[in-house]
């Protein structure tokens, strides 16, 4: 005999409560362990592949730890290594420029900036606060990557994490499978089915979508010769998952930059003061590589990969974002995407339930 309904929402209620807790005061410890299970999610299809192939579970994981490791070696080290000098550059510049673009506006639109207001003055601040705080974003970013846990620590325990996992996948939903409560398996079962399905597309859709444009714009502003490319590609990229979000942002940046490097102007060149024209084409250039990525991202790398029914609307994922971020910090923001998908679904199954009841229909059923 099942338990009544009140004695199930307590115990239910009491298990959130433990989660969020052992979140709140152990997310620093967890992070190594949350980073190593999403790889081991976003790689587990690759696994069952190659296991159809003929692999056994072992050779596969195997197969793609050393693939991950040689691209890192040959790939992603250098890479990681020249988009943190670039950062650390770029946010060392960012006074210059913020400076040199005050100059300008001054020049040319005088009665717009003038010595000693406050727009002018707010403009000649924001480089050095940039600056003052670009450092500990970076070392939060890449030295902690939540504030206490070393990164290379982090670097030596989320592989490590992940090739177990990976191993471990398919016998650990089994084990998970086998402790749900018998009278509610199916509805969980069905429930579970669609966050995953809600996960796979936006997070590993996503995430491809992402890489790739973001080595698109990367490669292409380098390309052109902007300066801190890398970096704006990189940052493009990243945010790419909020649609047009990165588009916005990485255009930016990048067109401001591409105005100061290539506006015209008197330069010193050997020792000489030489009058040189703003290269239009270049700015041209860079505005266009960000069109085409929005371009190809809507009509073709967005639909393929991710699909049009994800089931998590930006707002929604900015709202989980942002609460859980504020709650839990970075480990907060991990966990976003996944808990704004199950909501999401258990949302999107309460209101069915709603709509099939007496109280939404009514004791005559009528539907409107």
């Amino acid at each position: 005999m099942a338990l009544p309904v009140r004695d199930q929402l307590k115990y239910w209620g009491i298990a959130a409560a433990v989660f969020f807790i052992i979140l709140w005061f152990l997310g620093d410890v967890l992070l190594p362990f949350v980073l190593g299970g999403a790889i081991a999610y976003f790689l587990d299809p690759v696994a069952d592949r190659l296991e159809d192939l003929g692999l056994s579970r072992a050779a596969a994981t195997a197969v793609i730890t050393v693939s991950a490791l040689v691209m890192f070696l040959i790939i992603a080290l250098p890479v990681t290594v020249t988009l943190i000098e670039q950062a650390g550059q770029l946010f060392n510049a960012v006074p210059v420029l913020a400076s040199e673009f005050a100059e300008f506006l001054t020049k040319r639109f005088p009665s717009i900036l003038e010595e000693g207001s406050s727009l002018n003055e707010a403009l000649l601040s924001i480089g050095a606060t940039i600056q003052s705080k670009g450092g500990e974003l970076v070392n939060a970013l890449f030295a902690s990557a939540a504030g206490l846990v070393n990164f290379a620590v982090l670097i030596l325990i989320v592989p490590v994490v992940a090739v177990y996992m990976l191993l471990d996948w398919d016998r650990m939903v089994a084990r998970v499978d086998a402790l749900l409560p018998r009278d509610h398996a199916p509805i969980i079962r069905l429930l579970a089915t669609e966050v995953d399905q809600t996960l796979a597309a936006f997070i590993r859709g996503m995430g491809t979508v992402c890489l790739i444009l973001g080595t698109y714009y990367a490669l292409a502003l380098w390309a052109v010769g902007l300066q801190f490319g890398l970096v704006i590609g990189f940052i493009a990229g990243l945010v790419t998952f909020i649609p047009y979000l990165g588009a916005l942002i990485g255009g930016a940046l990048a067109i401001g930059l591409a105005l100061f490097q290539y506006w015209g102007g008197v330069q010193v060149i050997d020792g000489q003061n030489v009058d040189v024209a703003t290269d239009w084409l270049r700015i041209a250039l860079v505005a266009g590589i960000f069109m085409l990525g929005q371009l190809i991202e809507g009509n073709v790398l967005t639909p393929k990969l991710v699909g049009n029914s994800v089931g998590l609307h930006p707002v929604w994922l900015l709202l989980a974002l942002a609460v859980f971020g504020s709650l839990f910090g970075f480990i907060g923001m991990l966990v976003a995407v996944p808990m704004a998908a199950a909501l999401g679904v258990i949302a999107r199954f309460l209101t069915g339930l709603y709509e099939g009841s007496l109280l939404f229909r009514g004791l005559d059923g009528r539907d409107g």
